[in-house]
């Protein structure tokens, strides 16, 4: 133990520097070390890991992102860390896998798509990203007597879209394997759909549960909040569309 913080130079006198926090023992970094300790103990360690969020994230979703906006920071791995590292992932393997969601269209509904809705169909984990202040606005609309800044709203989509991101890795694994045209679409149109509406709405209502909403109220508004996205999402096909016949 140094008798001062080798971070921020105060007095320490505990496992712990009571002025930054950092530990008291330090050690010099080698590959052993980094495998046997850092990684292992920064990726698995059930206080403060990536399998301890994600634990949260499919089986408490809205209670543990609650928590964590509360101020209860501590258990859970950066929910930025965390997308980077699945964006990360997704773009390794995307040369391995076999067709976008463009590809797997009918050639008909292909010619009529615009160039924006093609962009949209090849980049869906982008698409999920940009949508993140989009549902705040929405979050923050139908949920305004929670009396969150906009900036909480953003945190709590961001936590939103992990699972959400999480499956699309997933499916574009099973695309490296699985070639078949017509199921690889029911998983992107209808399963990967369906399970982004039915979480988002248990997601809200948990989340949103701690803020004096009646049962029914709280149930209409997470409702709301994905139908309102699906809605702007559709009219904005239709604009699309037009358009492009036009020219």
């Amino acid at each position: 133990m140094s008798p001062d913080c080798l971070n921020c130079a105060a007095p320490v006198t505990h496992n712990y520097c009571s002025n930054c926090g950092q530990k008291s023992t330090t050690h010099r970094y080698s590959i052993k070390h980094f495998l046997a300790h850092d990684f292992v103990h920064g990726v698995w360690h059930v206080d403060k890991g990536i399998l301890f969020t994600l634990k949260a994230l499919f089986t408490r979703p809205g209670h543990s992102v609650r928590e964590f906006i509360q101020g209860k920071r501590v258990p859970y791995f950066s929910f930025v860390t965390l997308i980077l590292l699945i964006l990360t992932a997704s773009s390794l393997i995307a040369p391995y896998t076999h067709g976008s969601i463009t590809d797997l269209m009918p050639k008909g509904s292909k010619a009529m798509m615009s160039e924006i809705e093609k962009f949209i169909s090849d980049h869906p984990k982008l698409i999920l990203i940009i949508t993140i202040p989009i549902y705040s606005f929405f979050t923050f609309i139908w949920f305004r007597k929670a009396k969150l800044n906009y900036s909480e709203h953003l945190v709590l989509n961001s936590n939103r879209i992990i699972v959400e991101l999480i499956i699309g890795l997933l499916i574009s694994v099973i695309t490296i394997f699985y070639t078949n045209s017509k199921g690889l679409v029911l998983m992107y149109f209808g399963a990967a759909t369906f399970f982004a509406f039915i979480y988002s709405i248990w997601f809200y209502y948990q989340f949103f549960s701690g803020f004096n909403y009646s049962k029914k109220g709280l149930l209409i508004r997470s409702i709301l909040v994905p139908a309102s996205y699906y809605l702007v999402s559709f009219l904005i096909g239709v604009v699309s569309a037009i358009m492009n016949m036009k020219h």
